[in-house]
């Protein structure tokens, strides 16, 4: 967080969160696919990436892991250029050896009942395994109500993960909502050990989206 970044987002998701503020990268019954998205060959988005002057790179989307195939020829070719690499997944699709090679952060943000996605679509025992190996994995989630702290608690427990790469960041789609949840949300990290992350994106901007 606060960190000048360029953002890459990619179209496309394999779940359908009820609170999503990206619908528009999956969401075909309310955007028009062809408006929203645009097919470009790898070179052709490294080359709109290097053309700003920040190295730190964030994959997002959607699910980027979807692409992942191609993301593994962009990652080696913007590691050779001096870029850190994070990427942010839903936790469900495995990322491939040469992405973990090359990625320097994993944002792996599990989805809690609040997504309204099924528990057999968003909670994939073998893939949770395999980021929980990975030292440079973050879990985010997303929280809106008490409740959601105990589901948190019990994932935690079950995935045995270090609680200090487990974040709590309340879900809001304007400046207050954002507000009024972080001040519980907050002591529940101080209770559990947790990490707490704002959405400074909102605070700064409101709902609206980038160019």
């Amino acid at each position: 967080m606060g960190t000048p970044s360029v953002f890459l987002r990619l179209a496309l998701c394999n779940l359908a969160c009820s609170w999503c503020d990206t619908r528009y990268t999956w969401d075909w019954e309310q955007y028009e696919r062809d408006k929203e998205v645009v097919s470009l060959e790898v070179r052709h988005v490294e080359e709109g990436i290097v053309r700003h002057s920040c190295r730190h790179l964030v994959i997002t989307g959607g699910e980027p892991l979807l692409q992942q195939l191609d993301l593994v020829l962009l990652a080696a070719s913007l590691k050779d250029r001096g870029f850190y690499l994070e990427v942010e997944t839903n936790g469900t699709v495995g990322p491939e050896p040469e992405l973990i090679r090359d990625v320097d952060q994993w944002n792996v943000s599990p989805k809690l009942h609040n997504s309204g996605n099924p528990k057999e679509r968003r909670e994939l025992p073998q893939v949770m395994e395999t980021y929980r190996g990975l030292l440079n994995a973050y879990f985010k989630f997303v929280v809106a109500a008490p409740e959601d702290v105990e589901e948190v608690r019990t994932l935690v427990k079950r995935y045995n993960l270090p609680k200090e790469r487990v974040i709590l960041m309340p879900e809001g789609q304007t400046p207050e909502a954002v507000q009024n949840r972080s001040r519980w949300i907050t002591q529940a990290c101080i209770e559990e050990g947790f990490r707490f992350s704002t959405r400074l994106h909102i605070l700064l901007w409101g709902d609206e989206r980038g160019r």
